[in-house]
């Protein structure tokens, strides 16, 4: 079982550092696991905090989802304006990469301001002509997608809080958000391509309906272990043409 823990993320070695005058880091936040012998490892699935200033912001009835400025803005496509009835269309994505087609359906229902924020940012094409930046085969399963800087350390210019975390588990198919601690999401996400055991600190905000096969071929191609054995960058690019959404 996974728990959260403070201290250095796994995500932010190696090639994810920044120069320390950017104070900019980004790894997942750390959380111990036990691996098939029973020793404590450490994993992480976060970006850490961009700026000091980065916090999160009280949810009210005309901003439930705390969206507010943060650093970096990568990309800046605005700061999306809730919309409670736009929330609740579900919509399906189809991610164009160039391994093929990964779809998955958001769960409005359960995560609507993370929805409303990942369709804020598709439809505006901030995931396009962007790629998938970290792979891990080892304790935890994941491709890590969705920073515009292909360093681990990208942002949209905004942050918002977390949602439908209570009882979150990580089976393979899930998709969920990276974060740097609690309320501090951005635009970074990951696939779960194998049953996954992590803290329930990452939004879940959707499920792969399709290209599961192609998330076991990017895995199967291992990665670069720049962070480690079984964690770095993916040996087969995984280049993210365009990401459409649709009404379901």
């Amino acid at each position: 079982m996974l728990r959260s823990k403070p201290g250095r993320s796994e995500f932010s070695r190696a090639h994810w550092l920044l120069t320390a005058a950017a104070a900019l880091v980004l790894g997942l936040t750390t959380v111990a696991s036990a691996d098939s012998a029973g020793g404590a490892g450490r994993e992480s699935l976060a970006p850490a905090p961009h700026s000091a200033a980065r916090h999160a912001t009280a949810a009210t009835a005309d901003s439930p989802c705390g969206f507010t400025a943060s650093v970096p803005a990568d990309r800046f496509k605005g700061i999306p304006v809730f919309d409670a009835k736009k929330a609740a269309e579900p919509f399906t994505v189809k991610l164009h990469t160039s391994q093929g087609q990964i779809t998955f359906r958001a769960l409005t229902a359960q995560a609507p301001c993370t929805t409303f924020s990942f369709r804020f940012l598709a439809q505006h094409g901030f995931y396009d002509r962007t790629h998938c930046h970290r792979l891990t085969t080892q304790r935890i399963y994941v491709l890590q997608c969705g920073d515009p800087t292909g360093t681990g350390s990208g942002a949209p210019g905004y942050s918002f809080n977390d949602e439908n975390l209570t009882g979150a588990t990580y089976p393979a198919g899930t998709v969920a958000m990276a974060n740097a601690g609690p309320n501090t999401n951005g635009s970074q996400f990951f696939f779960v391509w194998k049953d996954t055991k992590l803290s329930p600190a990452y939004t879940p905000f959707a499920r792969v309906t399709g290209g599961m096969d192609v998330l076991l071929k990017i895995a199967a191609g291992g990665e670069d272990d720049q962070n480690g054995p079984g964690d770095g960058f993916p040996t087969l690019p995984v280049d993210i043409h365009h990401a459409a959404v649709s009404r379901n």
